[in-house]
Order: structure tokens, then C-alpha cells, then sequence
């Protein structure tokens, strides 16, 4: 972790070398700002008192604790910032136990440096509680930097497909006039995604086999497949984004890409917090025009997974039982990235 100032590794304020005083003003009415997926600003009211005697500021930064937490995972590992002491606010960044959407609690001590070495310290501070932010559009961008480098050539396709379960079909038809709704994402891929637990959209496949140029029989979700005409989703009136980069601790990785028509408010949100691609020349999936037919492409060595964010009817494909294997294991649903892997992490948290 880094402030706009130098900093030095910090210990707890009953260790030794750092004694209690209470002349020291106490930190109050602390305020984060600017928060971002790996920094934030802090800044506190002090009473004037010996305030010229502050030399430096002890931050104590920890995560929420929750029921699911590892209550072992970095207990022994200092969270502590030694800053000098600068005029307020101060920023706190770039530090690897800072990660994106996750829930901290902070802490403040003024310190007194003395010539020996050693601090004086005020007592802490209220614990103030924030949230960091998801990956900004400049941070989806280094992702999608990374993904264009393995995704391959590109191989021909012409419908998008949608495995589930008999039952889903139904109810599709029975309670939703045969329109397909647009649900929320799961928190699967990358965990700083601004798409996840926010983004309404159906996800789509549109993998070929190579031997065959065909969907491939085998799925995760469902013996049952819906498939559409790649031009009634991609097409000149829809925009294409970027939306994520992962591997679930396999050889094989993932890239989201997210369709909207444009204007509605699928794009809206898109247009907002993810990078735009160029339907015709990307890595990814395009779509180009030869003598008058809208032709369609997608990278052979990524599985991309293409969420659309209006409804779909389903009298605009077909739903038909496959012929393979319901494969389990190849599902994504909230599945967790791997955050060792260096092909499709960044540098700013998981």
C-alpha cells in the first residue's frame, strides 16, 4: 500500500517502541472519498492540540470480517500504513491487499516521532467502514489487452445458442408470453467486474466445432438448446462490449462480451463502464458485410460467453434436444476465478 507520502512498515501500538500518550489529538468524523477498485482517499477532523507535534499517521486497514471468511487467511500478515504526516486528504493506493468490490474497515492514530526512534501515539479512531470499487473502463481495457492475446483465429459461425433445461423452456412459454427475460449476472469471472450482480442480460454461446463448423453437441446447462440466426442479435443496430477475462483453474479461458441494442438501457449501462469493441474488426466476434450478406466470426482458442440484454422470443429460433452429454463440469455459474493465473489477471486485485 502507498500514500501520496513515504511510508515505513508499521506495528500493532502495544508493541514495543511505541508508547501511549494522550496528549496527542485523537482522529475524528473520518471521511473516504474517490474511491476506486484499488485506492481511496481518507481525511479526518484534530483538535488543535500538540497537533504540531504530529510527525506521521497510523492507518489500520483490515477486511470486513464475514461468515463465510477464512478466519486464518492473513491474520499474522500487518495491515498497517506508517504515513508522514501530509495535509489531509491523504490518498491510500496501489497496495496488493486492496481489492476491488470488497467490503474494509480503517482506523487512525496520530504518531510523534522521537529522536530515538520510537513513536508516541494518540489513541485510535472511531472504525469507519467502506466498499472499494469494481475495475473502471481502464482496468477492463488491460484485461481485454490480455485476452486478445490468446484468442486465436478467428472461425466462421452463423447461429447463437442457449442450452437449458426442458422445464425452463416451459416456463418461459407459459409465464412469459415465449420471451426469454433478461436476468441478473452472477457473480462469476473476474471479481472486480462492474457486470456482476448488476448487469441484466441471457447468455448465449456461439463455440463451433472445429471439425464440423456446428455448435458442439455436449452442454452444462441443459439438454435442450434454443439456437437463433446470428443476425436477429449482432447485427448494425447492436453495440458489442467487453466485459470480462477468466479461467476457473483450467488451461482454457473465458471472455464475456456483452450485446446491446442501441439505445436501450443494456447499452446505456454498457456504455458506461466497459470498453467498446468495433463489431467488424476485433479478436473476439465479429460481424462483417460480404456482397450483401452479414457474415459472422468467432476466436477459436477463448470460450466466449455473449450476454444479451433485451428479451428474446423464441419464435424467432428453435428449441431442440441434443443429442450429447450434459457436461457439469464445464459450468460457469458463479464460478470463482483463479487469481494465480498470469495469463488473465491484473495487477489490481482479483
Amino acid at each position: 500500500m502507498c500514500c501520496d507520502s513515504d511510508y515505513v512498515a508499521g506495528n500493532k501500538s502495544q508493541d514495543s517502541g511505541i508508547a501511549e500518550m494522550e496528549e496527542l489529538p485523537v482522529p475524528h468524523n473520518i471521511k473516504i472519498s474517490n474511491i476506486t477498485c484499488d485506492s481511496f482517499k481518507i481525511s479526518w477532523e484534530m483538535d488543535s492540540k500538540s497537533k504540531d507535534r504530529i510527525t506521521h499517521y497510523f492507518i489500520d486497514l483490515n477486511k470486513k470480517e464475514n461468515k463465510n471468511s477464512n478466519k486464518f487467511k492473513h491474520k499474522d500478515v500487518p495491515t498497517k500504513l506508517v504515513a508522514k504526516a501530509v495535509p489531509l486528504p491523504m490518498t491510500v493506493r496501489g497496495h496488493w491487499f486492496l481489492s476491488p468490490r470488497t467490503e474494509y474497515t480503517v482506523a487512525v492514530q496520530t504518531a510523534s516521532k522521537q529522536v530515538d526512534g520510537d513513536y508516541v501515539v494518540s489513541e485510535w479512531s472511531e472504525i469507519i467502514e467502506f466498499c472499494t470499487a469494481d475495475y473502471s473502463k481502464v482496468h477492463l481495457t488491460q484485461l481485454l489487452e490480455k485476452a486478445e492475446v490468446i484468442a486465436g483465429r478467428m472461425l466462421k459461425f452463423a447461429v447463437f445458442y442457449r442450452n437449458q433445461h426442458k422445464e425452463y423452456f416451459d416456463y418461459v412459454r407459459e409465464h412469459h408470453g415465449n420471451a426469454m427475460q433478461p436476468s441478473v449476472k452472477d457473480n462469476s469471472g473476474s471479481h472486480g467486474s462492474p457486470i456482476s450482480g448488476k448487469l441484466e442480460g441471457i447468455f448465449f454461446s456461439c463455440s463451433t466445432e472445429f471439425n464440423t463448423g456446428k455448435p458442439p453437441q455436449d452442454s452444462p446447462y441443459g439438454r435442450y438448446r434454443f439456437e437463433i440466426a446470428a443476425e436477429k442479435l449482432f447485427n448494425p443496430n447492436t453495440n458489442l462490449y467487453f466485459g470480462d477475462f477468466y479461467c476457473m483453474y483450467t488451461a482454457y479461458h473465458y471472455v464475456i462480451l456483452v450485446i446491446a441494442p442501441v439505445g436501450s438501457p443494456g447499452d446505456e449501462f454498457c456504455k458506461q463502464r466497459l470498453p467498446q469493441l468495433n463489431s467488424k474488426d476485433n479478436k473476439f466476434l465479429t460481424c462483417t458485410e460480404e456482397d450483401g450478406v452479414l457474415v459472422y466470426h468467432h476466436a477459436q482458442d477463448v470460450i466466449l460467453e455473449v450476454i444479451y440484454t433485451d428479451p428474446v422470443d423464441l419464435s424467432l429460433g428453435t428449441v431442440a434436444e441434443i443429442t450429447g452429454h450434459q457436461l457439469m463440469s464445464l459450468s460457469t455459474a458463479n464460478a470463482k476465478k483463479d487469481p494465480s493465473c498470469k495469463t488473465c489477471n491484473i495487477s489490481v486485485g482479483r
